[in-house]
């Protein structure tokens, strides 16, 4: 079925963001029959997985086989997977920005780049989406920009002093023999992994003790692919492991940086910190069209729909309901066909080629219940 259109900037549906959740929930609208729609990216597909540090992976495995119906963990859509077409269990960043790439082409998804989004307001009618090419008008908008981009440096005094992991184009740039890594958790450990595979001295500091947690919440303790990686040989010689040790400040002091713990140990440093704190996320630049949680994410309906603004949709790793995150690929892609249903719905459309995803959306209440303090 084809969607009417006023004109050529005049949509159905907006999806802003040409990552994992863009580029899944749109081939999701074209299961429920919607043609009329757009993915907007201020880059291009799956550029904040290409902006990972070359040597960092996927914690979650892809292989060609799961539970739930679709092909593997880190699969967007039923029928593709990075695992079958990389060949590879823990993909790269690059390698699963190509992967994105691969399946936005096959599925024919209308894709505009390096199209930035300035402001998103709503009037009686639709949503004025404007752009640095020019406004565009929609119905419907889906907010799935991701986090990758956004990442957290205001954690404590002196944190725009350190470097975020984030900002780390490779391990191999990096200058020094003797590194402080803030945050102990995935992006820490991986830091502090590649930092050490390359003779580096390494002083790991985090608030708490994730590795040492005897629990499977992904939220609180850390995956199995990182804890086998702290028991490489190297590793275990050129890291030192602080747990327990929140940081409360750094500080230049001479030529290098003087990082403060809050029992008032210090520790010296003539590199910048490098810093693994998580990240804001994207949907800290919408906030003003939700209404917010407790712990300070949008509120959602139970169609992942604001509260406040109807037709404004969530979908990715920001995603929350009650005590449930859905902050891997994995948990947040069950809600695709939530979003896609509910518009399809509002649309006028049957909606029907979503069965087969109303299948493995089923198992919702057994794969998305890690806790709220999830960081990944």
């Amino acid at each position: 079925m084809t969607n009417r259109s006023n004109s050529e900037n005049d949509y159905d549906v907006v999806v802003i963001g040409a990552g994992a959740a863009g580029v899944g929930v749109a081939i999701t609208l074209k299961y429920a029959g919607i043609e009329n729609f757009v993915v907007l990216d201020r880059n291009t597909v799956g550029s904040s997985f290409a902006a990972w540090p070359a040597e960092t992976r996927f914690i979650t495995p892809s292989f060609p086989t799961n539970s739930i119906g679709m092909l593997d963990l880190n699969s967007i859509a039923i029928g593709v997977s990075p695992a079958a077409s990389l060949e590879v269990e823990h993909p790269t960043g690059e390698e699963y920005a190509t992967h994105l790439r691969e399946v936005a082409k096959f599925f024919g998804l209308p894709i505009r780049s390096t199209t930035s989004v300035a402001r998103i307001t709503k009037d009686t009618e639709s949503f004025l989406i404007e752009t640095s090419r020019g406004p565009l008008r929609a119905s419907h908008v889906i907010w799935a920009a991701g986090e990758f981009q956004y990442p957290r440096l205001n954690g404590f005094a002196g944190s725009e002093l350190c470097r975020h992991t984030a900002t780390i184009p490779s391990y191999d740039d990096l200058e020094g023999d003797d590194f402080i890594v803030i945050g102990g958790y995935e992006s820490g450990v991986d830091a502090a992994y590649h930092l050490s595979y390359r003779d580096k001295r390494v002083r790991l500091f985090d608030k708490a003790c994730p590795w040492e947690e005897l629990t499977s919440d992904p939220s609180v303790a850390l995956s199995t692919y990182s804890l086998e990686r702290m028991q490489e040989e190297w590793f275990e010689e050129y890291v030192q492991l602080h747990p327990n040790k929140p940081i409360t400040s750094v500080k230049r002091k001479g030529a290098g940086y003087r990082v403060t713990a809050q029992d008032g140990e210090q520790f010296q440093t003539r590199v910048p910190p490098l810093l693994a704190g998580g990240f804001e996320g994207s949907h800290k630049l919408v906030a003003h069209l939700f209404e917010r949680r407790e712990d300070g994410f949008p509120l959602l309906s139970e169609n992942d729909e604001s509260t406040i603004v109807p037709g404004l949709f969530l979908c990715g790793p920001a995603v929350r309901h009650d005590k449930h995150v859905f902050c891997f690929i994995y948990k947040y892609r069950q809600r695709f066909a939530v979003v896609a249903k509910a518009i399809s719905t509002s649309l006028g459309l049957p909606a029907n080629e979503l069965e087969v995803y109303r299948k493995w959306g089923m198992y919702l209440d057994d794969l998305s219940c890690c806790g709220e303090e999830c960081v990944c």
